[in-house]
């Protein structure tokens, strides 16, 4: 049934469920979740925070265990005011956190499911 403009059919943006005239409609439940701009935006991010060379080393670094600023500078051979300028990135897109050990604070990945993508992205992009 057409709507108060005299439309009808899917919202202008290809979204199903209430139109900005008030509309709704069913849209199939195998696309619902697929079209859902909150998981793509989410996924951006994600993939944004981890589009560095040096944060993907750092997020390599963090699936072995908890390391503070100083043992990530050692490791990765990077200058200290550089990593704590990616962690504050990948802090801030909620990828690691810190927990105060003494003086220092100690980082740690949030989610297990964050080393899996970069260490299957590092792997692809070996193999390619």
């Amino acid at each position: 049934m057409p709507g108060p403009d005299g439309r009808s059919g899917p919202a202008p943006d290809g979204r199903s469920g209430p139109a900005p005239d008030g509309r709704s409609g069913p849209a199939p439940e195998g696309r619902r979740a697929a079209t859902r701009p909150d998981g793509y935006e989410a996924a951006g991010e994600l993939l944004r925070a981890l589009s560095a060379p040096l944060r993907i080393r750092i997020v390599t670094e963090l699936a072995e265990g908890p390391r503070c600023v100083h043992e990530l500078v050692e490791t990765l051979e990077a200058p200290q005011p550089l990593i704590s300028q990616h962690l504050r990135v990948l802090r801030g897109a909620g990828v690691v956190h810190g927990a105060r050990r003494g003086r220092e604070i100690a980082y740690s990945l949030i989610d297990e499911h964050i080393a899996h993508i970069v260490a299957d992205a590092v792997s692809h992009a070996r193999e390619g």
